[in-house]
């Protein structure tokens, strides 16, 4: 999970404030070092914060950028007063204006491994750090949003492991009332079927009782077993025949 837009406006907590304006200002020294130095540029840079205290980096030295400064700023006044003067400054402009778009397309197709043919072992050397340089940063910025999705991931399972915990419970209290209820039915079913056989052993006990006084006494006696013919008689009458 990426980090959220803050807002801009004015911190109001002291320490916050202090904090965010010491993170900033070494960020803001260290952009202006690296520019000054892949560049070239001559800059400097002035930082008073709340409490008057000083902070300042120049590429050279504050004070020949501040008398450079103030050298452009009025030949730029000088120019605007004159129209001729400020045609040719603005032609001047859109001239080194489309030189550093030259130069920049030159360097994007260098980065992406075109026309080196041209380049010194130093220019290409350079050109190998710059792009050591990003590719390391793309790394450390992959990195960052697979360690974020990775910990919005065990978010999310250590919430749904929860809610199957919760779920779980929710399930065992069912079953327990379920086989409570059952019991209960069980219960009443017994009840019921021992209260019926008992009216009916009230209901039919006499009757069976007198059933069986009343009932005729049957005399049951075994036949005498039929004698068979023996074998010398059968022999004599089949001579007969």
């Amino acid at each position: 999970m990426g980090r959220g837009k803050i807002e801009i406006k004015k911190i109001e907590k002291s320490s916050s404030r202090q904090v965010t304006f010491s993170k900033r200002r070494n960020g803001l020294l260290k952009k202006a070092k690296e520019l000054a130095i892949l560049c070239d540029a001559e800059l400097g840079l002035i930082i008073f914060s709340s409490t008057s205290k000083l902070h300042h980096f120049a590429s050279s030295s504050m004070k020949s950028v501040i008398e450079r400064y103030n050298k452009y700023r009025e030949e730029y006044h000088r120019q605007l007063l004159d129209p001729a003067s400020e045609l040719k400054f603005w032609e001047k402009e859109v001239a080194s204006l489309r030189q550093q778009l030259n130069d920049l397309q030159e360097y994007h197709r260098q980065l992406m491994g075109e026309e080196l043919s041209g380049l010194s072992i130093k220019d290409l050397r350079n050109l190998e750090n710059q792009l050591e340089m990003s590719l390391k940063s793309v790394r450390m910025r992959k990195d960052q949003i697979l360690t974020n999705q990775i910990k919005e991931l065990s978010l999310k399972g250590h919430h749904i492991h929860k809610e199957n915990l919760e779920l779980q419970k929710k399930l065992d209290l069912i079953c327990q009332e379920n086989t409570e209820l059952q019991r209960k039915v069980d219960g009443n079913g017994t009840v019921e079927a021992n209260e019926g056989s008992k009216s009916s052993s009230h209901s039919y006990g006499f009757n069976n009782g007198y059933d069986e006084l009343q009932a005729p006494v049957v005399d049951l006696r075994l036949s005498q077993p039929q004698q068979l013919p023996d074998a010398d008689t059968s022999y004599r009458n089949l001579r007969l025949l």
